[in-house]
Order: C-alpha cells, then sequence, then structure tokens
C-alpha cells in the first residue's frame, strides 16, 4: 500500500509503556487527520506487525477496537483485510446515546444542557426558516393539537409530536452538529419522561402552548424571542420533573 505522504511513514514503532492504546491511537489518527481515507486498506497484518513493533495478538484486539469504534471494517477471505470507512454522524454521537441511555447524567446536567442547545438553535431556526420549513412546523404543531385535544388525549402521541417539532427546528438550523445531537439527545430523553414527566392534561395543555408560541417566534423571524421561549420551555418541564424524582428518591431512615 502506498502511503499518502512520501516523506513522512505512516506510523511508527508503538510507546512499549501502552502499546497496545498507542497501536489504536496511530491507525485512529491516521484516519481521522485523512492520511488514510474511506475504502482504503491498512498494511497487510504482518507489515503493520513490523512497522508497529507489536504482537499478533495485540495488534488483533487494537483493530477489534476500531471496528468496534467503527473506523474500520475487517474484511474475510482472498482480498480482505482491515478497511477504512466513513467516519458517520451516528458513531460521534453514539456514546452520548449510551451516557444518556445508562441515566448516568442527572436531569438537571440534561436539562442546563438543553436550555443552552435548544435556545440557539430555536433562535437560528427563526432566521433561517423558509416559508416550507414554517409549513412543516404549522402542520406538527397541528398533530401535537390533536393528540392534547381530543377525545382521548394521548400521551404517547403528543411526545412523538413534539420530538418532532424539536427535530425540526434542529434541522432548519441546516447545522449538521445542532441536527446528530439533539437527534441523539431526543431520541434517548424518552427514558428519563417515562419516569419522570406525568404530562397530565394541564401540563399537555401549557406544552402545547409552548410549541404553539415558539413556531410563532420562528414565523415572525424573532430569534430572541424563539431563543427565550424554548429555553423556558425546557427550564420549567425540568422543575416538574424534578419534583417527580424527589418524590421517587426514598428518604433516608435514621437507625439505632
Amino acid at each position: 500500500m502506498e502511503t499518502k505522504s512520501t516523506q513522512d511513514p505512516l506510523f511508527r514503532t508503538a510507546r512499549q509503556n501502552r502499546i497496545f492504546q498507542d497501536v489504536v491511537d496511530q491507525i485512529q489518527d491516521a484516519i481521522i487527520d485523512g492520511r488514510l481515507q474511506t475504502g482504503d486498506k491498512l498494511p497487510a497484518e504482518r507489515e503493520l506487525k513490523e512497522v508497529l513493533k507489536t504482537s499478533r495478538s495485540t495488534l488483533r484486539e487494537a483493530l477489534r477496537v476500531l471496528e468496534h469504534k467503527g473506523l474500520i471494517e475487517i474484511k474475510l477471505g482472498v482480498g480482505g483485510g482491515a478497511i477504512v470507512k466513513s467516519v458517520s454522524a451516528e458513531q460521534v454521537t453514539e456514546s452520548l446515546g449510551l451516557l444518556i441511555r445508562s441515566q448516568k447524567v442527572s436531569l438537571n446536567h440534561l436539562a442546563e444542557f438543553r436550555e443552552g442547545v435548544e435556545g440557539d438553535v430555536t433562535a437560528i431556526a427563526a432566521q433561517r426558516a423558509r416559508r416550507t420549513d414554517i409549513r412543516r412546523l404549522q402542520k406538527l404543531l397541528a398533530e401535537a393539537e390533536r393528540c392534547a385535544q381530543g377525545e382521548s388525549t394521548s400521551v404517547s402521541g403528543f411526545l412523538q409530536a413534539d420530538k418532532a417539532l424539536h427535530l425540526a427546528l434542529a434541522r432548519i438550523s441546516r447545522n449538521p452538529v445542532y441536527i446528530s445531537v439533539l437527534k441523539t439527545v431526543h431520541e434517548n430523553i424518552r427514558r428519563y419522561f417515562d419516569r419522570y414527566l406525568a404530562m397530565d392534561a394541564a401540563e399537555m395543555k401549557e406544552n402545547l402552548e409552548d410549541l404553539r408560541r415558539i413556531v410563532e417566534a420562528v414565523e415572525h423571524n424573532d430569534p430572541g424571542e424563539a431563543r427565550g421561549l424554548a429555553q423556558a420551555h425546557v427550564r420549567r418541564f425540568n422543575q416538574y420533573m424534578k419534583k417527580r424524582e424527589r418524590k421517587k428518591t426514598p428518604t433516608a431512615q435514621h437507625t439505632g
């Protein structure tokens, strides 16, 4: 395999005091900084062992780690080997999704993050929204209204419409970082809602009013109003969930 540069070698002898991690880091860095690109095949195992000065077992374990990260694909058989994969937004946000699903993030941490990011996203949406975007928001708002005001209210349907509207605002930003991160947050935050958000008729009505005012601010191209409304929306519902979290947490019992 030809390297991307005729001057510098692609890899060097791995540091022996941290050889496994150094092998992973070197290959990962070569992919991330573009010296190895999508579709490139890594040097053969024998060549990598010689250049990195590592054992076959260490090298294979490092390659398995890189495959798990989604950076390479290991193909077997004739013409096989370790092939570089493209880095996708899904891979970048995988760790965030795991963190949220494991509920290792507190309600306050999640609210603080969402308040800042969703405030920014909604303000940007108010600046960049096109007529087709506004129609999409209004359609989602109408769906939320049907779920909240029908003869039999649907909490699940309402939360789905709420999620779709938040993600639509992210897409209006046309910023792939916001889109990817908020998609990950909203796909995993339902665990918190199921546990701490009652979403009774009063809360659903309040949530619906928030969404209506946010859509109006975006439609009127008012980023300041849009930001404030989105932040207040996140803050208020976090307070509701915190109250229920405290009720669910058992109080300490004194013994003796």
